[in-house]
């Protein structure tokens, strides 16, 4: 097919399927953590990332990762000392990401660099950005692999995890590091305003099919990889762009499954 003859195409769907098998991972762990708004904080933050790393010449990405890091641990910090209103720490460490990357961004010469991280930019990646995600996605999935019965008590009750002897401070600060790089990479592909969606749409698609944790993580993958393949072909042929057609081929798929669900409720019952 004339969408493989062109190497950035290639570049794109290498990077959008490896990410497709780490995000919805993180994705499900933050889902049953009730954080599904943290995706949003840390994309913000990873803006000033991108902008400082513009503004120091170095690569965004490598920015966005050192921003998304201090931001995660950031929310940590403030769950820690405001336990009862928890979700505050998302709000205001997204609130102080947008406002930096405000500020750095009228310092950035290339506007048009930094507006690519907003919406995504996949076709554009270089082959270090490649080879970089695929570094950090193979950390990611295996740290995950690892710690996957870990991560999964801890993601229901801490408590109880905690009493069954887990070191539930050690897995959260690692989680907390995946979940961050995680983000970064994922912000140059589908973009920072839309990268939380990819984190949560694929589990709310596997949580209405799958019966257990390893079957919502399973499911949750695929629907991932899908919709980034799917998102990829009709962006391509439509001429549209590829971060936001992969969230909405994923968002129709979710609406579709609950439809089809319903009507097959209904049935039953009938």
């Amino acid at each position: 097919m004339s969408i493989f003859e062109f190497e950035f195409m290639r570049r794109a769907f290498i990077v959008g399927f490896i990410l497709a098998l780490i995000v919805p991972c993180i994705g499900t762990i933050i889902v049953l953590k009730r954080l599904s708004m943290i995706g949003d904080a840390l994309s913000h933050a990873s803006l000033a990332g991108v902008a400082a790393g513009l503004i120091l010449s170095i690569n965004p990405v490598l920015g966005a990762a050192f921003a998304c890091i201090l931001a995660a641990f950031g929310i940590e910090a403030i769950r820690k000392k405001i336990p009862k209103f928890s979700e505050m720490s998302i709000a205001i460490i997204m609130s102080a990401g947008i406002g930096l990357a405000g500020v750095l961004s009228g310092f950035v010469k290339n506007t048009a660099n930094f507006n690519s991280f907003l919406f995504g930019s996949i076709v554009a990646i270089s082959d270090f950005e490649m080879y970089f995600v695929a570094g950090i996605s193979l950390l990611v999935l295996l740290s995950f692999i690892v710690l996957y019965r870990e991560l999964c008590y801890t993601a229901f009750d801490e408590l109880s995890a905690r009493l069954s002897g887990v070191p539930v401070k050690t897995v959260n600060s690692i989680f907390t590091v995946l979940t961050a790089v995680t983000v970064s990479v994922a912000a140059r592909t589908v973009g920072a305003l839309i990268v939380s969606s990819m984190m949560v749409v694929p589990v709310a698609c596997s949580m209405q099919i799958g019966k257990s944790y390893r079957q919502t993580v399973l499911y949750s993958v695929m629907f991932a990889v899908i919709f980034t393949l799917s998102g990829l072909f009709i962006s391509y042929y439509a001429g549209l762009k590829p971060g936001g057609t992969i969230v909405l081929t994923g968002v129709l798929c979710l609406l579709l499954i609950i439809i089809i669900k319903k009507a097959a409720g209904r049935t039953v019952r009938q």
